[in-house]
């Protein structure tokens, strides 16, 4: 089996024998029930494939679409339209500037079509460029990846700036435009808020959280199974769905990160493909910033998850527009949604990142020591479980510490322990409270509790009195409490103890 990763065109994949999950149903069914659409995904997860194939479905390309659901749905000569098909990771904006690439957009499509465009102002091209191909028939407008040239530039605010008003220009052509036009279907990652883009185009629809389109792009479990079957036959599916599953934007049925099973099927190795093609680099340093770390079971409500104001951006809205986050349920009707890492990969990903940003350049990657840690603790050495935390604490910059000792000891253990695989203040409750960290390995149930500038007898003795160990009363494992203090001096553990005793404890 040939799998597509990385091919976004639709000729490309059909004629060379790839893979291919149907979408066309979907497809048809936007087709045909509206007519102004605006659609938002993460990156890699199948836009610019579905731009492909409407435009190959009003092209008339019938013998691309044999044994497909829409080849017998869709009369290939009739709704034979012309096509403007406009694609902005490749316009040349970053080296050209982006309105030498609307230009440069602009006169391509008329090439294709056989017309010449006066040298005028782009928004005036733009409008010449629809009316003269209505003679031909009603155009169907396609924009991939429209809002690219002001995402790229999120570091830049100035730069994003200026571009988002050029696109306001560019796209307020649309609106006067209708009686030329079939369809306009325009993809991107948010549709921006205040001075919005879209503000003179007030009858586009974000269909982005509806629930009907969930799965227009991404792969369900059914649609893995009915077209994976066989190269999943040795594959231990609970392992693949908890690393790339799990994005919904309903709350309700999640689908897989196509690039990263792709990607998963053709090396049968789990690693994290996705993410590491596009590290959020500006996002990380604004969490850090903020004083975010924990952001998981985050809220959301529709107005802020569909759109964002570029000079107040909300950390949160753009993970869960750029894919780090996902919808996990939906609340009052819709009023508002919770957000959670879609799967391992991102969690994984994200919070090593997070976890760096804290630390000197020169430290290398967290895992190390992450997997020193379980290593120590599977051996029950707390005191080399002790010192792994020391060397991470150690590891923060002077003028980071200058700003919230408290809060970089928190952040910092939430983000190694998580990373360790432990339940983060979440999963172990009593009826008095919960416990910092769960770690469980082979032979050890560890409870840990922290404190800052107090001491280790007491964070044992609130673990005891609580009982954070009672539910595993009855676990044939060795069940261990320990207690940490930290000290905002030495910005290091002072004192640390545990129950039972262990034989590494300090004098």
């Amino acid at each position: 089996m040939k799998y597509p990763i990385g091919i976004q065109d639709f000729r490309t994949l059909r004629e060379g024998g790839y893979a291919y999950v149907d979408k066309t149903e979907h497809i048809h069914r936007l087709l045909t029930t509206g007519k102004y659409y605006f659609f938002s995904r993460p990156r890699r997860f199948g836009k610019s494939l579905t731009v492909a194939t409407m435009n190959e479905l009003y092209s008339g390309s019938e013998e691309l679409f044999g044994g497909l659901w829409v080849q017998d749905h869709w009369d290939f000569a009739a709704m034979r339209r012309p096509v403007v098909w406009l694609k902005f990771s490749s316009s040349g904006f970053r080296t050209q500037g982006l309105e030498a690439a609307l230009h440069n957009l602009l006169n391509d499509a008329a090439e294709f079509h056989g017309i010449e465009l006066p040298e005028t102002s782009f928004d005036r091209k733009f409008q010449i460029l629809l009316k003269t191909l209505s003679v031909k028939g009603r155009v169907v407008l396609l924009i991939d990846e429209y809002d690219k040239p002001i995402i790229d530039y999120l570091d830049d605010l100035p730069r994003a700036e200026a571009n988002r008003e050029l696109l306001k220009s560019f796209y307020s052509v649309i609106k006067d435009s209708d009686p030329y036009l079939e369809l306009v279907f325009i993809t991107g990652v948010s549709a921006f808020s205040k001075v919005s883009i879209f503000s003179d185009l007030n009858n586009i629809r974000n269909i982005s959280l509806d629930a009907a389109v969930n799965s227009l792009v991404g792969i369900t479990e059914t649609e893995l199974d009915t077209h994976f079957a066989e190269p999943l036959q040795e594959v231990n599916r609970g392992v693949l769905r908890k690393w790339y599953n799990g994005y919904s934007w309903s709350g309700e049925e999640t689908v897989y990160n196509p690039f990263s099973l792709l990607t998963f099927l053709s090396t049968k190795r789990y690693a994290n493909y996705w993410f590491e093609t596009g590290t959020p680099t500006f996002l990380i340093k604004a969490l850090r910033e903020q004083g975010r770390y924990d952001i998981r079971k985050a809220i959301g409500i529709p107005t802020s998850l569909v759109s964002f104001d570029i000079e107040h951006l909300d950390p949160i809205t753009v993970l869960f527009q750029a894919g780090y986050l996902t919808v996990t349920k939906v609340l009052q009707g819709g009023m508002a949604y919770t957000l959670d890492y879609p799967n391992l990969e991102v969690r994984q990903s994200l919070q090593r990142h997070i976890l760096r940003s804290y630390q000197t350049v020169t430290f290398e990657d967290p895992s190390v020591r992450i997997f020193a840690l379980h290593h120590a603790l599977e051996q029950r050495d707390l005191s080399a479980a002790i010192d792994i935390i020391n060397a991470t604490l150690a590891s923060v910059p002077y003028d980071l510490w200058q700003r919230s000792d408290e809060h970089i000891f928190h952040a910092l253990i939430h983000l190694t322990f998580s990373l360790l695989g432990a339940q983060i203040k979440s999963e172990v409750h009593t009826a008095r409270g919960r416990c910092d960290a769960l770690v469980e390995t082979d032979d050890y149930v560890y409870i840990f509790e922290f404190k800052i500038a107090s001491t280790a007898a007491a964070a044992l003795a609130q673990i005891t009195e609580r009982g954070y160990l009672l539910p595993y009363a009855d676990d044939p494992r060795e069940q261990v409490a320990v207690g940490v203090n930290f000290s905002t001096a030495t910005r290091q553990v002072d004192d640390w103890a545990s129950l039972p005793p262990s034989v590494s404890s300090p004098p």
